[in-house]
């Protein structure tokens, strides 16, 4: 379990590595033009290439942030290996629903 949980951050953070370059470009860019949010969410409506950029964004940011917060409380707490693991699939689990609720708001 531990050494698939390693391959797991590794890999989801060679993903999120370019999907965060990207969207801070697209964030300096939108700043820099003066694109209002409403304007942002004009570009993004009924996009599919947002919505699969930012899905798989969160897909790869919800495996990796609960491993690490699970290897942090691992360290740091005297919590039961069990808990962790209840902690790490809530906090996954949070994050997927929402975020994906935040994409789905942006391009529909």
């Amino acid at each position: 379990m531990e050494r698939r949980l390693f391959i797991l951050q590794r890999l989801s953070a060679m993903v999120l590595g370019p999907f965060v370059l990207v969207h801070l470009c697209v964030a300096l860019y939108a700043f820099r033009s003066g694109l209002t949010a409403q304007e942002i969410l004009g570009r993004t409506q009924d996009s599919v290439g947002w919505a699969l950029f930012y899905g798989l964004f969160v897909v790869a940011a919800a495996i990796h942030a609960p491993i690490g917060l699970r290897n942090v409380l691992n360290e740091w707490t005297e919590m039961s290996a069990r808990f962790i693991e209840w902690i790490m699939h809530f906090i996954a689990a949070v994050l997927q629903v929402l975020v994906f609720a935040a994409v789905w708001a942006a391009v529909s």
